[in-house]
């Protein structure tokens, strides 16, 4: 009933018209959510109790600190009943030398409830393999990160894996925390940054020869990199917002960046409502990315200098500090942490990032088609990521620049979000006021 309203009037610009298709959105919303989530009580019928389950791998498994091959399953379905179970577990457990994605695997343990973007987890489970299913995909992921292992050593070759597709599970503790401290976990989680890199290679590639080129190359770059990287939350997003950009810039448009912000967040949390519910990385991927998208650019508008906006430290240092504003309040409710010297450690840091996963590219193919030569290939990767990892090392040790367990209430972030809005309002009146339009500022930038 709400969806005939709502397309009779998508053409016309009054008030009444946004306001139909807005309820209609959140009237859609809710029910697909409400669906979700009285398919997710099934799991507190099965809380504590000792369970068997069917499931598939999504990625590769890894020894966890306790010994145990751990890995996200989804696909799940409850042995003896057939009841498939909604959404994806983290799985622990033995009885296996491997498991590798795409493994459709018996389990059988005590479920427990958890936190985050699984709906359930299993520790110290039995394992048992009922089928191997490859893929060329999965066979020449696992090739080349062989290929990155045999060319840089650890905790370089983990480093680099995290830079190309966000894989972090073989690295270090010490690494991890030292990266966490200085405010720089964000380069080897896999997320638009990543794919942003690979677009604007591609652009490069094609130069202004096609338009047809470039956007076919870019497509391709996009799918190649879903299907290395997974479709984790933020990926997901970024790159439904590089496909939606695409297609603007191949017709002539230029797109508004919160109507782009509002269409990712719906397409994304209707194909999945667990992200809107439990799955804290969307929430910080979309604050982020109004940082860099809306925040930046206003405050970028008012440099008088062409060379202030063209250097690339203050583009860097800019964007990061915009990252971290809007996603400042959310992480000191949820995570009761914060970093005083992520500012300086981005600067010094993120725009080598770039030529970091270029030469571990470099690396990691030589190392799986050349082996013999590899070294005369890696020392590059070896000393640009040697350098990123000093820096977060030796910040990392300066005193009271991390602070965790800070307590941070609803009204506290609720606070400081009216806040940055007020502020991004009135940068933006400001720019209106001298007659620019932040679509210009976005389709310059990309």
């Amino acid at each position: 009933m709400l969806a005939v309203p709502a397309i009779f009037t998508l053409k016309r610009r009054a008030w009444w018209a946004l306001l139909a298709v807005i309820v209609f959105g959140l009237s859609l919303g809710w029910w697909r959510g409400s669906q979700y989530m009285l398919k997710l009580a099934d799991y507190q019928k099965l809380y504590g109790q000792k369970v068997t389950l069917i499931v598939t791998a999504e990625q590769d498994a890894a020894y966890n600190k306790y010994s145990q091959l751990a890995f996200t399953a989804n696909n799940i379905v409850l042995a003896g009943s057939g009841r498939h179970l909604v959404g994806q577990i983290s799985v622990s457990g033995f009885g296996m030398n491997a498991v590798f994605a795409g493994d459709r695997l018996q389990i059988s343990g005590k479920l427990q409830s958890t936190y985050g973007a699984n709906q359930a987890r299993m520790s110290y489970a039995q394992l048992t393999l009922l089928g191997h299913h490859n893929s060329v995909i999965n066979e020449l992921r696992r090739r080349f990160t062989a290929g990155v292992q045999s060319a840089l050593p650890e905790p370089l070759a983990s480093f680099g894996m995290g830079l190309l597709i966000g894989q972090k599970v073989n690295l270090p503790d010490s690494v991890y925390q030292s990266l966490l401290m200085v405010g720089l976990v964000h380069i080897i989680a896999v997320s638009g940054y990543n794919l942003t890199i690979l677009l604007r290679s591609a652009d490069k590639i094609s130069g202004k020869r096609s338009k047809r080129l470039t956007t076919f190359l870019s497509l391709l770059l996009i799918g190649l990199f879903l299907l290395f990287a997974g479709t984790s939350a933020s990926i997901v997003r970024a790159a439904i917002v590089s496909v939606l950009s695409i297609g603007a810039g191949y017709y002539g448009r230029r797109f508004k960046p919160l109507l782009l912000i509002a269409l990712a967040a719906a397409i994304t949390a209707f194909a999945n409502p667990f992200y809107v519910w439990t799955n804290t990385s969307w929430y910080l991927s979309f604050l982020a990315f109004f940082g860099i998208l809306v925040l930046a650019p206003l405050i970028k508008a008012r440099w008088k200098s062409d060379r202030l906006r063209n250097s690339l430290p203050l583009n860097v240092a800019l964007e990061s500090l915009c990252a971290e504003l809007m996603t400042l309040p959310f992480v000191l409710h949820t995570f009761g942490q914060i970093s005083f010297i992520g500012l300086l450690a981005n600067v010094l840091v993120v725009a080598l990032t770039p030529l970091a996963m270029l030469l571990t590219l470099v690396a990691g193919l030589a190392g799986m088609l050349i082996p013999a030569f590899v070294g005369w290939f890696a020392w590059p990767a070896v000393t640009v990521l040697n350098y990123m990892l000093d820096v977060a090392h030796l910040l990392s040790r300066i005193p009271h620049i991390f602070l965790q367990n800070l307590g941070f209430s609803w009204p506290e972030m609720i606070i400081l979000y009216v806040v940055l809005a007020g502020v991004t309002a009135l940068l933006w009146f400001k720019f209106k006021r001298r007659g620019g339009t932040i679509t210009d500022m976005i389709g310059e930038k990309n």
